[in-house]
């Protein structure tokens, strides 16, 4: 039975949690300023997580006029007390970190667990509700970022240093952050671990999309983006889509770091001719590569 939280099913694209129950007692949801809201309880080591970057990009692009994303930390991996679901040390995730690579086409190294590994996803989780504290915009950049530096460049995230680097490139106060981090940070992540008990999730990523009248949809696991159109559908009939721009400076100049599969899906191109393009603008000197052996992260050049 696979009950360990870093064993993602590629099958079901669920990353879950070995002790989690079914829904039972749901919290109320606040409307927000939107029509729609998205509570996504996700975790910044969830390889499922990054996998579907994707789709949740061009769903904030092609709905981002009807629909608020709240982030909701799950609490993936609290420690290393158990042994189950074929890991029960960080060197068993290496591998399968390279096989979830391949499968969701996103670059992920597994070799941060045997060079550095990570004791728990709690300090990043924590770190990223400090940062919340303070600007909810640089906040999800500063999500993105950790997670670039665990799943591509071998950094072990839950180790201060690393944190604050990556604060600083998402344009956060680095001070306040550790303020936070130490102590009103803590609490508010404890509370996101309640929310999600009520609402039974018990793996990541998953989405609940609400309307203002509280009906809800939910996206359990790694659904393609057809899924995320017809579940908002379900809730708001005829939601319309805002057109954006798919040429590559403007999709830069919304989000710094692209790969290539995120690339292809927000231009609608093949990945073959999306690597071919990003790679000639690299050539050219206008994007900067970041390669590792299951892919590469694109920036544009400053």
């Amino acid at each position: 039975m696979k009950n360990n939280p870093l064993l993602c099913d590629t099958e079901s694209g669920v990353c879950e949690m070995p002790s989690a129950s079914d829904e039972n007692v749901h919290a109320p949801v606040e409307a927000g300023s939107k029509p729609l809201k998205i509570i996504y309880f996700t975790d910044p080591i969830c390889s499922t997580c990054w996998g579907i970057e994707p789709q949740l990009r061009k769903l904030k692009l092609e709905y981002g006029r009807l629909v608020e994303v709240e982030y909701r930390m799950g609490g993936l991996l609290p420690d290393w007390s158990y042994n189950s679901g074929g890991i029960s040390k960080p060197t068993d995730v290496a591998p399968h970190w390279d096989e979830v690579s391949r499968h969701y086409q996103m670059p992920i190294i597994g070799d941060v667990w045997l060079e550095d590994p990570l004791h728990s996803s709690y300090p990043p989780s924590v770190a990223f509700k400090a940062a919340q504290m303070q600007d909810e915009s640089k906040a999800v950049s500063f999500l993105r970022r950790i997670r670039e530096m665990v799943f591509l460049e071998k950094k072990n995230i839950t180790k201060w240093e690393h944190l604050a680097d990556a604060a600083h490139d998402a344009g956060l106060d680095v001070g306040l952050l550790e303020q936070h981090y130490q102590t009103d940070a803590v609490p508010i992540f404890q509370a996101d671990l309640q929310l999600a008990a009520q609402w039974g999730v018990r793996g990541f990523p998953t989405f609940l999309i609400f309307n203002r009248e509280g009906r809800y949809e939910k996206v359990y696991g790694f659904k393609p983006y057809e899924v995320f159109e017809a579940a908002i559908d379900k809730i708001y009939p005829g939601a319309p889509k805002s057109w954006y721009s798919k040429s590559w400076q403007d999709l830069f100049g919304k989000y710094p770091t692209l790969t290539t599969k995120e690339f292809a899906d927000l231009t609608g191109q093949s990945f073959e001719s999306s690597e071919h393009q990003l790679g000639s603008l690299h050539n050219e000197g206008i994007l900067q590569a970041y390669h590792t052996v299951n892919g590469t992260l694109w920036k544009q050049t400053c």
